[in-house]
């Protein structure tokens, strides 16, 4: 993965899969240059067997492939700035996985575009479960919630291609000021 924000993406897909009702996001950027991405959802979470091989590539809960690299990476990817990865899961009450990037790091990953990657993970999925976002730095922060704009759009999906655009664009003004000139 060239970018933080598709790991995002890879983590919550597992979340969806999980039957989540609930997916909570985190951007955490604190005054030492230290990126915390914190994913925590409230699906079927794993089984103390699964959590214990989890970081594994080969280990997949899919049919479809015999490998599973999106957490053996983001790992990876975290350790190489000089972060580290936590993770706790507990069957029928959810995971949460928390990835921390040394921005500071030659070897860390650029941010990516967080409001479209968002956007795309809303769109993908605009029944359920609810999203929210959170970031914070230094320069300030800000949050967005499915389940607070759903009642505005009166019964329009969150797959609409203007409410996908808005919920685009107002992301990317909120996160811009916050997030923005970090990890480019």
């Amino acid at each position: 993965m060239k970018e933080i924000a598709l790991h995002l993406l890879d983590i919550v897909q597992n979340s969806v899969r999980a039957g989540a009702s609930h997916v909570d996001i985190r951007f955490l950027l604190g005054a030492d240059g230290v990126l915390e991405m914190g994913v925590r959802d409230d699906g079927c979470g794993m089984s103390p067997e699964l959590l214990a091989r989890v970081r594994s590539p080969f280990t997949t809960t899919r049919t479809t492939r015999k490998v599973g690299l999106g957490i053996p990476l983001l790992m990876q990817n975290a350790m190489q700035s000089g972060g580290h990865v936590d993770l706790e899961s507990e069957e029928g009450k959810g995971t949460e996985i928390v990835a921390y990037f040394v921005t500071s790091s030659i070897d860390c990953l650029p941010l990516g575009d967080l409001a479209s990657t968002m956007a795309s993970i809303i769109m993908g999925s605009p029944d359920k479960p609810e999203f929210s976002i959170r970031c914070a730095s230094p320069a300030g922060e800000m949050s967005f919630s499915t389940e607070t704009i759903r009642p505005m759009l009166e019964g329009v999906s969150l797959s609409e291609p203007g409410v996908v655009q808005w919920i685009k664009e107002s992301l990317e003004e909120e996160i811009e000021p916050i997030m923005g000139g970090i990890m480019k």
